[in-house]
């Protein structure tokens, strides 16, 4: 009964437990049957030592079961049922393995836990020679400041040592032997140490055999091509130089370091560095016996290298051991090695340095002779062979991965692998001395040829996949030849093991004295120890991997080893996964001795496991000691079998494709096959193949590991793969349209003989007599069907999960994507391209010769008449061909092709004509053809249209279906992205246009490049250039160009822009017709920071016409006038630097006619003038004292002048002729109204007025709106272009001020601050104007035009710039009132009462309209330094005598200027404060008495306008006021007697520099309505102190 209950229970349990079962068994034989492990939860993975084993079960908790001695409560050692490893039930685990005897795990946070067997440290815990439980091992990185811990992927056990993987794919190691790799001799090691010869390299996995590791390394990414060192290290010199001589290069590596040896880190001679250069374990102690058991490191002398009797002892050794293993060395290699080595030993070299140098040496020597040998370049080889130290860094890998001894195999691998060796080395000293060009090209060709079919280096978007391109790389004991280096050495570093180049490996294994590894077409490579069978296989030597034996078809894809055997997890014909088994048979007898043990029976090969179909569907297996295990799955809803059939049908997939490469691909290229459409079909066929590798090996690991669907690289990556294969798809087709198929026919028969049973075998065509093109392209699109298969797979998936479920979906999309695209890469492409051939078959000739391309594609063609030309003549022939990329027109002899991209198709209407007509129109041709029926015409026009819209979209013929569901567009779209190169257009012939198109013309932004270097880039409308656009002209002659960048209009330049010349000269202002035509500023000079002449103003047809100001700066002069046809003509301002002031009539550009003339002294003549500065007719000269002379004069000003006239010397009472006298300047000068007219006429425009108020307001502010809006748009494109606080200004400018009725206070207060920022930005049309005028006035009133006479006019400037902006602003807002007008009255406020308070009724500024109120504050800061200068230039001598006097009479102390000034004693102060503290005002006191009236006077000069100032001077009144009121402490009215002597005071305290100039300035641009109000009182008072201090006299 009790077993029957045991049963059930079991049963119970088996059915609960559907995945992670545990089955473990020991040998081979028939009677064999695996033991179930019963556990409660899934086993996820399990590790076998040699007689303990450790369990990893679903939730993170640990198991061990077997021989567990280190365990002191057991009663025994031997454990049957798995026991918890209660320590660890805290952590949760994710890796487990186990050694000979002792475990480790690794937690979720990447912590190492060791237990067991600890007299070598292989627990890497110090102090204790058994652990019991599990503990924590801290590996730290040291190197770090302070000292890290470095997270842990996966640890492997050995029997002496453990290696553990770091998250950044490092190797430490920790334990005893030279098994470690690490730099010491001295063992145990406790603490893990990283192993330094692995650094910089990534490191996928680790494994440990008894005394040997293995790890899987990424290859590095192939090195960058010019990454050569072409200077000495030290002292920078050239290491090569190359001289060209007539038919040969002659390299010469000559340098001599002057700075002597150049020592590398890696060689600097540390006392426990290895005697070695990282391959090869050299001894190097007194006695040269070898010991192979031993990996001891150097010692015994002083230099750890070996000296030359070690090295020549050594290498006779080797070539004795290579010579009694490998009979099939060649004599001419051996020769050749001989030679070589010869070369070195005699160079006679001291020191035990150089000795390594001869190692090192030999081995180039040996690799370099056998590559010139398998090159046939004997000829060439060298007698020298000197090699500078510093050099031996050349070649890494020489170190890394090349064992001298590995060199003994004749074979020497692959030698396009050799090939590519001796090109990367053509840079090694001594090589090649003398290379002619001719010989580096034969050199380098057979490179080209070799296509490798897994295309080097990870892309982006596969870094998730794992990779193919691995090393393996193996050190430790050797004497098995468990390395696989081809010898018996012991290795104390890493080497990379040479035979494994290439061959994908994925995983590796490591029993106790063998090794495994498992590669991505599912081989088993193994080496080693093979006393028992457990290679698989008897060849020999077992020192380097050899394949294991297995039947055709079943491919391996898990291993395992353990101490004499190996488990192979494979799949065979079924679903379901099969076991085989390698090694020594296993009795049942428990007390078996070591002698029956070795003389037991073995396999000779793997031997399949006949339990294996009752076990299920295996995950995975291990081995270890004795035992196999294996972890298996129930097939639940058939979903377990499904993901086996996916992962086993890519594996057979990819051994297909692998097989096609190395089989067929390979041999045709060996054959020279250089045709590019050939390479690029294996190029695309190896992108295809890696893509399966990878996939099959991550569906291998998803197997093993994770079952989340989600984790399937072809759900996630679906478009990876759908995208390799319509690449590769194209590049089939590509072939086969050009014929390809045929062309390899004869290459085939050449290497595969008549039959090519090869072919015929690999593409598995069942037809029977079939030419062999066919079969070729047959088997050449075989992988299009694995689409299918993806998509059967999916489905079969799909249907283990709920219908609704998000995984259902998801595999669902995916098996349609696949499938639709099978069938289109099938159906439609594959179709398409045999059209296409039989096309150029049936139609052979120069002109379809001409039209063949590899990616062009027939799509529809006329030669049955359906399609004519409308118009036609009689006679004429009309054939239309439409492929995937153009329409091709052919006639008798001649053909035009239409590219796709630039053609617009559209249907005639049949109601009037009855003709079907299509209306074809391309950028210069639009022509229409007819169609025979309406059947045709539709058909034609679904063509065109169709293939029209593939081209656009980039797809051409690569095009990936329309996914289900989605709908193509019938029609392209009328506006598109194309390029075109024009053939008849007179103005754009041969020029090509890149950029948007609207109906067969240019129109939107778009490049065109003319073959002689111009270029246009900018927008377009209806085919011409429109908009803003940049315009690049070379200029041959200068070598430089024209460049415009600006507005355009019509296919002309038009509107504002910038024109820099090839000659240096710069324009910038408005065009009309490609000339200068409006206001525009001319630099000429080629530095423009020193032009020598700028021109600014009005410009008629590219000449000069109008006002405006040329400044000549190489003369030193500055005309401001009138201008005709590039002259000056009329009326004009001259000024020098000198001094000099003209202004008068000009006439064919010199001074002619009534003029006046000044010089800095003030020495006038005015009269008539013939020339520039010369005087010839009547006149008057005035010397500054006022004599005069009257007559005629002749001469040039400032060297001696002729004349004859009267000279008078007026009386001092004779004041009226003086008067008379009295020179006015500015008559002759152009009047303000007449100056800049151009820019004010240009904001017009912009504002859509052809003249100045001419126009409607509305359009205006369109015309405005507009402007912002482009403007806006273009700082979108380019935000960087503005500001912020500029971005803030053009939002808040969207909004006009709205207003109905008359103009309120509040209203003009809204206008007022819109104007205040529509002058702030240049991109709103005022702004514009504002910023054009400042740069005029600055242009004329600066440097040379910096010259007091010029005030007058800089001041009636700015008067006309007011009145004419003020205008504008009236047009814009036309209820403002006029000039001087009075704003209405808000409505509600009718009754209220003037403010009291104010003894003199004025007009309030606020309530009256005034252009200076309104435009100054807006103006004037932008003019003020110009304008300030030319007020202290003109007050200078006044401002001096003024400032004289101040600094004078601020000597005194306060109380006896207030005294000297007359001040009533009443208003002296008595206290005043002082920092906060009151003081009584003592004689001494200075600088205290009316201080804030004093401070508030001094603000006078931080202001700009009128207004401003004028409010300053109030508050100094006020000021003044206040502290008066405090001392008096009554009400008290100011009289004028009273006030003038205080406020004198406080003027002469404030130290006004320039105060003059600024009354000057009030007084010209005040606000006429102001003067006779309360400021204008105010202002008179300060006038009068002004005059007052210069006339003081201090008694």
């Amino acid at each position: 009964m009790s077993s029957d209950l045991k049963k059930k229970r079991r049963l119970k349990k088996h059915t609960k437990r559907r995945k992670g079962l545990l089955h473990t068994w020991r040998g081979y034989s028939y009677s064999t049957t695996p033991e179930r492990v019963l556990l409660s939860r899934p086993v996820l993975q399990a590790a076998l030592g040699a007689r303990h084993g450790v369990l990893l079960v679903e939730g993170g908790h640990v198991y061990s079961f077997g021989d567990l001695p280190w365990k002191q409560n057991q009663t025994s050692s031997v454990v049957t049922e798995p026991v918890l490893e209660a320590v660890l039930s805290e952590q949760r685990v994710v890796f487990v393995t186990a050694g000979s005897a002792h475990s480790g795990v690794v937690t979720e946070d990447g912590g190492v836990h060791m237990w067991g067997e600890n007299a070598h440290g292989q627990c890497g815990l110090s102090g204790l020679s058994v652990i019991p439980n599990p503990t924590p091992v801290g590996v730290l990185n040291s190197v770090a400041t302070p000292p890290q811990t470095v997270p842990i992927l996966e640890v492997a056990c050995g029997d002496q040592h453990t290696l553990a993987l770091s998250a950044k794919h490092e190797v430490w190691a920790w334990g005893s032997g030279c098994q470690l790799g690490l730099n010491t001799s001295t063992f145990p090691v406790w603490k893990p140490q990283k192993v330094e010869h692995l650094a910089g390299r990534h490191v996928l996995q680790v494994a440990c055999g008894a005394a040997h590791s293995l790890v899987l390394v990424r290859c590095l990414p192939p090195p960058q091509e010019p990454r050569k060192q072409d200077k000495c290290g030290q002292c920078h010199q050239l290491l090569y130089t190359m001289t060209d001589k007539e038919d040969h290069v002659i390299i010469s590596d000559g340098h001599h370091c002057p700075l002597g040896v150049e020592l590398d880190s890696e060689y600097s001679a540390e006392p426990e560095a290895p005697a070695t250069n990282g391959e090869v374990c050299v001894e190097a102690s007194e006695t040269n016996t070898p010991e192979p058991d031993s990996c001891r490191a150097t010692g015994g002398k002083s230099s750890p290298y070996p000296d030359e009797q070690a090295v020549k002892a050594y290498l006779k050794r080797l070539s004795d051991h290579a010579l009694a293993e490998h009979t099939t060395k060649t004599p001419s290699t051996l020769h050749s090695a001989q030679v070589s080595l010869k070369h070195n030993s005699v160079t006679p070299m001291g020191s035990a340095l150089n000795n390594l140098v001869v190692s090192c040496a030999s081995a180039v020597g040996e690799r370099v002779v056998s590559t010139y040998e398998a090159l046939s370049l004997r000829k060439h080889q060298t007698n020298t062979f000197s090699m500078s130290f510093s050099l031996l860094r050349v070649e890494e890998r020489l170190r890394q991965e090349e064992p001298i001894q590995g060199k003994k195999s004749s074979s020497l691998g692959d030698i396009r692998e050799e090939e590519a060796e001796l090109s990367r080395r053509l840079s090694l000293p001594g090589l090649l001395s003398q290379v002619s060009p001719r010989l580096l090209r034969r050199t380098s060709r057979p490179r080209a040829r070799a296509i490798p079919l897994t295309p080097g280096g990870i892309p982006e978007a596969d870094a998730h996949l794992p990779s193919l391109q691995t090393e393996v790389w193996s050190w430790g004991r050797g004497q098995e030849g468990q390395l696989g280096h081809g010898d018996l050495l012991s290795r104390p570093q890493p080497v990379y093991v040479k035979s494994l180049n290439g061959k994908e490996v994925l995983r590796v294994a490591a029993g106790a004295h063998h090794s495994l590894a498992l590669t991505a077409q599912s081989q088993v490579f193994s080496w080693g120890c093979n006393t028992s069978g457990q290679l698989g296989h008897m060849e020999s030597p077992t020192t380097l991997p050899h394949i294991t034996k297995l039947s055709d078809g079943i491919r391996v894809w898990d291993i395992g080893a353990g101490q004499q055997h190996t488990l192979l997890l494979a799949d065979g014909d079924c679903i379901q996964p099969i076991l085989y088994y390698s090694g020594q048979q296993v009795k049942e007898v428990m007390e078996q001795t070591e002698e029956e043990e070795q003389t037991g029976e073995y396999t000779q090969q793997p031997v399949l496991l006949p339990f294996c179909m009752n076990l299920g569907y295996v995950s995975s297996v291990c081995a270890g000691g004795r035992t196999c295990a294996a972890l298996t799955d129930c097939n639940v809803m058939g979903f377990i079998a499904s993901l086996h059939e996916l992962a086993a049908a890519e594996r057979k997939y990819y051994c297909k494709l692998s097989n096609i490469n190395s089989l067929l691909l390979q041999p045709l290229l060996k054959l020279g096959m250089t045709v590019w459409l050939l390479q690029n079909l294996i190029g695309r066929l190896g992108r295809l193949s890696q893509l399966t590798g990878q996939n099959s090996a991550s569906l291998t690991s998803f197997l093993r590991r994770s079952r989340d669907i989600r984790g399937l690289v072809i759900l996630e990556d679906a478009h990876l793969f759908l995208g390799t294969y319509s690449e590769y798809c194209s590049a089939v087709g590509d072939l086969l349209v050009m014929g390809g198929f045929q062309a390899l026919v004869k290459p085939c028969h050449d290497v595969f003989g008549k039959g090519a049973e090869v072919v015929q075998k690999l593409s598995k065509c069942s037809e029977e007599g079939l030419p062999l093109s066919d079969i070729l392209a047959h088997l050449f699109y075989l992988p299009i069907k694995h689409l299918h298969e993806y998509g059967r797979l999916l489905l079969k998936l799909a249907t283990c999960y709920e219908v609704s479920s998000v995984d259902y979906q998801k595999l669902q999309d995916a098996c349609s994507k696949y499938e639709s695209m099978a069938l289109h890469l099938k159906r439609r492409r594959r179709k398409e391209a045999e059209y296409t051939l039989h096309f150029w078959k049936s139609f052979p000739g120069k002109m379809t010769d001409s039209l063949r391309k590899p990616s062009r594609r027939l799509i529809c063609e006329s030669s049955n008449k359906a399609l004519t030309l409308q118009n036609a003549g009689r006679f004429s022939v009309n054939w239309f061909i439409l492929f995937n990329d153009a329409l091709v027109h052919a006639q008798f002899s001649t053909h035009h092709v239409f590219p796709l991209a630039t053609l617009w198709v559209e249907p005639i209407s049949e109601e009037n004509t009855g003709l079907y007509g299509l209306k074809v129109t391309s950028p210069e041709e639009s022509f229409t053809l007819l169609a025979s029926s309406p059947a045709e015409k539709a058909k034609w026009l679904r063509s065109i249209n169709q293939a029209v819209e593939q081209a656009l979209s980039g797809l051409g013929h690569d095009g990936i279906p329309p996914s289900t569901g989605v709908t193509q567009r019938a029609d392209p779209p009328i506006s598109r992205t194309a390029s075109y190169t024009f053939y008849k257009d007179s103005r754009l012939k041969e020029a090509t246009y890149e950029g948007r198109w609207v109906s067969g013309k240019p129109h939107g932004r778009g490049v065109v490049k003319w073959p002689d270097g111009r270029m246009y880039t900018g927008t377009f409308k209806n085919g011409l250039e429109d908009g803003f656009g940049d315009y690049v002209v070379p200029n041959k002659n200068l070598n430089s160009c024209d460049h415009y960048q600006g507005q355009w209009k019509d296919g002309k330049i038009y509107g504002f822009g910038t024109f820099r010349y090839a000659s240096g000269e710069i324009y910038e202002g408005s065009f009309q017709d490609n000339m200068r035509h409006g206001h525009g500023m001319l630099r000429s000079g080629k530095l423009n920071s020193t032009s020598p002449s700028v021109f600014i103003g009005q410009w008629q047809y590219d000449k000069k016409s109008g006002y405006g100001v040329f400044d000549d700066i190489t003369r030193g002069e500055k005309y401001m006038g009138m201008w005709l046809d590039d002259q000056r003509q009329g009326n004009g301002v001259v000024v020098t630097q000198f001094g000099l002031y003209y202004e008068g009539a000009f006439n064919n550009n010199k001074m002619m006619g009534t003029g006046v003339l000044l010089s800095e002294d003030d020495t006038t003549f005015e009269g008539d003038f013939s020339e520039d500065w010369t005087l010839n007719g009547k006149g008057v000269l005035t010397m500054p004292n006022g004599d005069y002379i009257e007559g005629s004069f002749s001469g040039v000003w400032g060297t001696g002048l002729k004349m004859s006239g009267s000279y008078y010397k007026p009386s001092l009472y004779d004041s009226d002729k003086e008067k008379a006298h009295a020179l006015k300047l500015g008559r002759l000068a152009v009047h303000s109204e007449e100056k800049w007219k151009a820019v004010f006429l240009e904001c017009w425009n912009r504002l859509g007025c052809d003249s100045p108020g001419q126009g409607q307001t509305t359009t205006a502010w369109d015309n405005i709106a507009v402007a912002l809006t482009a403007n806006r748009r273009q700082q979108r494109d380019s935000p960087e272009l503005l500001s912020r606080s500029h971005h803030k200004t053009l939002e808040s400018l969207e909004f006009i001020p709205q207003h109905v009725g008359p103009v309120t206070l509040e209203v003009y207060h809204t206008i007022r601050r819109y104007l205040v920022k529509a002058c702030d930005t240049p991109l709103h049309p005022l702004g514009r104007l504002v910023e054009t005028l400042v740069s005029v006035y600055r242009m004329t009133y600066v440097g040379v035009g910096a010259n007091r006479r010029l005030l007058p006019q800089a001041v009636n400037e700015i008067k006309s710039y007011l009145s004419c902006i003020f205008q504008l602003v009236r047009f814009l807002f036309p209820d403002l009132p006029e000039e001087g007008g009075s704003l209405a009255d808000p409505p509600k406020e009718k009754g209220s009462s003037d403010p009291a308070g104010k003894q003199l009724e004025s007009p309030k500024p606020g309530c009256v309209v005034s252009s200076s109120a309104l435009l100054l504050p807006v103006l004037l800061p932008r003019l003020y330094p110009p304008l300030f200068t030319l007020y202290a230039l003109e007050n200078e001598k006044e401002d001096d005598v003024y400032w004289e006097c101040v600094l004078r009479l601020n000597k005194q102390p306060d109380l006896a200027l207030l005294a000297f000034l007359g001040v009533q004693q009443k208003f002296w102060p008595v206290t005043v404060t002082v920092h906060g503290e009151k003081q009584q005002v003592l004689s001494s006191t200075k600088d205290a008495c009316f201080a804030s009236a004093v401070e508030a006077l001094q603000q006078i000069s931080t202001t700009f306008t009128p207004s401003d100032k004028l409010q300053v001077i109030q508050l100094t009144f006020e000021e003044i006021t206040q502290e008066v009121l405090a001392l008096l402490k009554q009400d008290f009215l100011w009289s004028m007697d009273d006030l003038f002597p205080v406020f004198l005071f406080v003027v002469l305290r404030a130290r006004i520099r320039n105060l003059g100039s600024e009354v000057s300035l009030i007084e010209d641009l005040m606000d006429p309505c102001v003067q006779h109000g309360e400021h204008g009182i105010m202002f008179t008072t300060l006038k009068a102190c002004y005059y007052q201090i210069q006339h003081e006299k201090i008694t």
